[in-house]
């Protein structure tokens, strides 16, 4: 992110605060889809490679041997083994599990393996991509569909754009099948493909719609050898605003798998949290006025380090947690607080500014700029307070102020 242009900042914190996603593991994802009559391997998750030696033995064939991480990539980083019998499918586990394995989408710090997915080998004729999200654009369900599968479909559209099919789905008609044959032909599984992957693309759908998801992607569809419409992969996020819903959905939930600080944040009360690459940590009341200062800490010449927005909120602690949070990331070297007071009176704000050093062990500059509700009583509660805070008349002073801070 730390190399992102001010517009895309705008653009990916509205996208942050609008659809924070809950990602699940590809078994997960994998049950959820065989529900909805997608076609998947046979196969089971393993906690360990005696776990893994047992579903291969009751498989009864050769395997593929997968770790379980929310990223993917896994095979270019020996997170994916074949595996011909039980006794190899055990040797393949024990490799991985345990491994702190390191893709293109984990950084260079890797994530440790806990399971693997232990599941037939499929004889591969084709790999086609097949994914659907909701289009930023125009706010609608989109297939999105290409002939390349098993490669990174950001890569596809860089290298060849006109290889990506895109299938807009109007949300008050729904899937309709005369869409399914649409893609079909677009993908080249005509004939007796036809019907099946329409029956594939349904079920996707339904399952898309009904869950609540922002993502479902399935990288490679595959056609096998024996002329069948599989699901090779499976990647699935869900709309965290509509988790309350799906109790089900929430229990798969891996914290293991997120960011340390995103979690804390949560359990924190402090929701609207997203770690960042940049080095000035923010907090902020409202969305928007989040974007507007992480887009001013780039014009500045530095980079957020998080979008953090407390929301129309009067309550001193909530101030402190956010400043838990904070302290809580190395790469912080300044915080900039920008509070413009409707419903939220600044004065109370200022207090959990005041609170939060009282408490916690801030050694990092802090840039505040307040304005709206209560600002004199809010000016006057920092100026007594004695902190070494320095002050902002405006956010294009605050976001230069600490950006020279953080140095």
């Amino acid at each position: 992110m730390a190399a992102a242009t001010v517009s895309a900042y705008s653009t990916w914190a509205a996208s942050a605060f609008i659809i924070q996603t809950m990602k699940i593991h590809e078994f997960q994802a994998k049950k959820l889809f065989s529900e909805y009559g997608v076609p998947v391997p046979n196969g089971r998750v393993a906690s360990n490679p005696e776990e893994a030696r047992t579903v291969a033995e009751e498989l009864g064939r050769a395997v593929v041997v997968k770790a379980q991480i929310h990223a993917g990539g896994r095979g270019k980083g020996g997170g994916i083994k074949l595996a011909a019998d039980p006794g190899e499918a055990e040797a393949a586990a024990a490799a991985i599990i345990g491994m702190q394995l390191v893709t293109p989408q984990t950084g260079a710090e890797g994530k440790r393996v806990g399971r693997v997915l232990v599941e037939e080998q499929t004889a591969v004729d084709r790999e086609l991509y097949l994914s659907i999200l909701v289009d930023a654009a125009s706010g609608s369900p989109t297939i999105i569909a290409s002939e390349a599968g098993g490669m990174e479909i950001e890569e596809v559209a860089a290298s060849q754009p006109e290889a990506i099919h895109r299938f807009a789905i109007d949300p008050a008609a729904g899937f309709q099948p005369h869409m399914g044959r649409q893609v079909a032909f677009a993908l080249g599984l005509d004939g007796d493909l036809m019907r099946p992957t329409v029956a594939l693309l349904t079920g996707l759908y339904n399952c898309f719609v009904e869950k609540d998801c922002s993502l479902v992607e399935i990288n490679p569809l595959v056609v096998s050898k024996s002329g069948n419409v599989i699901a090779l992969d499976a990647k699935v996020g869900f709309d965290d605003n509509a988790l309350f819903r799906h109790e089900d959905i929430a229990a798969m939930r891996d914290p293991n798998e997120e960011d340390p600080l995103e979690v804390q944040a949560e359990e924190l009360g402090v929701e609207n949290y997203v770690k960042l690459d940049g080095n000035i940590g923010c907090v902020v009341n409202g969305a928007g006025l989040a974007m507007a200062t992480m887009d001013s800490i780039k014009l500045a010449g530095g980079d957020p380090a998080n979008f953090l927005d407390i929301g129309t909120v009067n309550d001193p602690d909530r101030v402190v947690n956010a400043f838990r949070v904070l302290i809580g990331d190395d790469s912080v070297r300044a915080v900039l607080i920008n509070i413009f007071g409707g419903m939220a009176r600044v004065d109370i704000i200022a207090q959990g500014v005041v609170d939060a050093h009282k408490e916690l062990d801030i050694k990092t500059p802090v840039v505040v700029r307040l304005a709206g509700t209560n600002v004199e009583e809010g000016e006057k509660i920092l100026q007594e307070s004695g902190l070494p805070i320095i002050r902002a008349a405006d956010l294009g002073e605050a976001a230069a102020k600490a950006v020279e801070a953080a140095g």
